[in-house]
């Protein structure tokens, strides 16, 4: 058996990536005889890939042709055209919660590039089964995609490592590996991109809404700032050199970065659905909350009634909330639990082995489509 897998341009990253160490650790699909895992990867991100894993270049005549000599197929994004050969599974894990409006759904779409929307839905036509990370989740998810197909509720692999036995210890090495200290309160700022910045290139004298500057003034060294920007967001709006600011946008697995933070500054990013798993304070910074609602993308939910903490739409508000993280805990820990409920009731550090048992059936099931139960696109996944 041939898995290709395939992660953001080329990544070593996300659900394949989980996929794909808990593959190597099972003797039916690591070490047997016959099995054979690909990525397809691209040069820039060459040495996030373990030594010894076999690879070809994205975007090649060689990558298409790995696709189509798969007897599985896992993607976390798009893939270009490929003429899957019959009897392949492919198994599009998509990348996250949807909170912003994704593919046809997004505002913006109205009056995008039909051919590009062609070439997506022409992939989508080739998936088996699409994962749901939750039940509330799956169903915006099926529904963007029209997919047709199975949406098994299995929660998202990645996520397996935010409840592993070693978590503590994988905060502590992270931490030190950054050079923070214990006793340091951690903010990880992972802010999603915004489609009229990325369009544009961005206003070049731009600045981060949360200034790096004025929060090591304003919180001090007690403090740290860990950047998390979207690969999509301008150079513009990059940060500069700052003492207790790192920038780790470039950090292989973001779930390191969960881990080693005390509380999250985010906006639209499916981050808060995943970070939510780690029990610890999340801060939604909208300070361009009805331009991006009306105009940019649209949600599918409504983030105020939803958020697992404050809504805020100045930067100050957001400094002077993250001033007594404990308070934060406090405050909105009713509102934390509906929200876990909601949205992460899936998740117990096993999906990585609940997709690799749906991908093995797959192999004896005349029904390539997995046969675990349908969706509905109003009632939820049934059994």
């Amino acid at each position: 058996m041939k898995i290709v897998y395939y992660s953001f341009g080329g990544r070593y990253s996300d659900n394949p990536r989980a996929l794909h160490q808990r593959a190597l650790h099972r003797a039916d699909l690591g070490g047997a005889e016959g099995v054979e895992h690909v990525w397809l990867a691209h040069a820039r991100h060459a040495a996030s890939f373990p030594a010894g894993t076999a690879t070809v270049p994205v975007g090649t005549d060689e990558a298409v042709a790995a696709l189509e000599s798969a007897d599985v197929v896992v993607a976390d994004n798009h893939l270009p055209p490929f003429a899957k050969r019959p009897g392949t599974t492919y198994v599009q894990t998509w990348h996250g919660t949807p909170l912003k409006r994704i593919h046809r759904d997004a505002l913006n779409q109205a009056a995008g590039d039909e051919d590009v929307l062609s070439r997506l839905d022409d992939d989508v036509t080739r998936w088996d089964v699409l994962l749901g990370p939750s039940e509330a989740g799956a169903v915006p998810l099926r529904a963007a995609f029209r997919f047709p197909g199975a949406v098994p509720v299995t929660g998202y692999p990645r996520n397996d490592a935010l409840l592993a036995p070693d978590a503590a210890q994988r905060r502590e090495q992270v931490r030190a590996q950054l050079g923070i200290d214990a006793e340091r309160t951690v903010v990880l700022y992972a802010p999603t991109w915004r489609d009229d910045d990325r369009d544009t290139g961005g206003d070049p004298g731009a600045r981060l809404p949360l200034d790096p500057d004025r929060f090591a003034e304003r919180l001090g060294q007690g403090y740290a700032l860990l950047l998390r920007l979207h690969h999509f967001v301008p150079e513009s709006m990059r940060g500069r050199e700052v003492p207790g600011v790192v920038d780790v946008s470039e950090h292989p697995d973001i779930n390191d970065l969960y881990l080693a933070a005390d509380v999250l500054v985010t906006d639209y990013s499916s981050a808060m659905f995943d970070f939510a798993l780690t029990g610890k304070p999340i801060v939604s910074f909208t300070y361009d909350l009805e331009h991006y609602r009306d105009v940019v993308r649209g949600f599918y939910f409504d983030l105020p009634e939803i958020a697992p903490g404050p809504v805020l739409g100045t930067s100050e508000d957001v400094l002077d909330a993250l001033a007594d993280v404990e308070a934060l805990r406090a405050r909105f820990a009713q509102r934390y639990e509906a929200f876990t409920a909601r949205f992460c009731h899936a998740e117990d550090g096993h999906a990585a082995d609940r997709v690799l048992d749906l991908v093995l059936r797959s192999r004896v099931d005349p029904d390539p489509r997995f046969d675990t139960g349908s969706l509905d696109s109003t009632a939820g996944v049934k059994a």
